[in-house]
């Protein structure tokens, strides 16, 4: 029986992932990026997650989770102990952004991040309507989103290189297909790898 396809953005993580790295998924959610993972290529897996429901699927996919907060740190995890560290579609609600980026390329040799590219068209638009973005990449209304931080594509090349960090692979989406012309001003969500300068 052949795996259920992954969402877009998980599947040009997946693409990135050679068979048989070792890879930790901070905010796993359900688990279905390193269930895939584990099913297709081999790879081994720990995942972090703090909502209690999605660590119970995890679980129940027999992926190996920690219950716990990315915020406090990665200490339970020694130096380079992953060739890949994923922090999908998280980031944006992380208080401490910069923390959280020396960490995963601390236990990780490669980080692969996700986050809404706030310099989208439909985002400037609304702004200049004078209301606050929702979209499909954020979804949530000023009042109730736990989103506190927003970029756009060159920001993040920009945080990468004060951290003496390097973008060395992106893909830029909007709706599951891939832009490659204008993509900071095309593209809705971001796809990064990178690594230590």
């Amino acid at each position: 029986m052949s795996a259920p396809a992954l969402r877009p953005d998980l599947q040009r993580i997946a693409d990135w992932i050679p068979p048989q790295a070792s890879v930790l998924d901070l905010g796993c959610g359900d688990g279905t990026l390193l269930a895939w993972l584990a099913r297709n290529k081999a790879t081994r897996n720990y995942g972090v997650e703090i909502d209690v429901d999605s660590v119970t699927a995890c679980v129940e996919k027999g992926i190996n989770v920690i219950h716990g907060n990315m915020e406090a740190g990665l200490t339970q995890f020694e130096d380079g102990a992953f060739d890949f560290v994923v922090l999908s579609l998280t980031i944006q609600a992380m208080h401490n952004v910069e923390g959280i980026l020396r960490e995963m390329l601390r236990v990780g040799r490669t980080g692969i991040v996700t986050f809404p590219n706030f310099g989208y068209w439909e985002n400037r638009w609304q702004i200049l309507l004078g209301r606050m973005p929702v979209s499909e990449t954020i979804p949530y209304q000023w009042y109730n989103t736990p989103n506190i931080h927003f970029c756009t594509l060159h920001d993040f090349d920009a945080l990468l290189a004060t951290l003496q960090m390097r973008n060395i692979g992106r893909v830029v989406l909007n709706e599951g297909q891939e832009i490659t012309v204008l993509p900071n001003w095309r593209g809705s969500l971001a796809v990064v790898r990178f690594e230590k300068v």
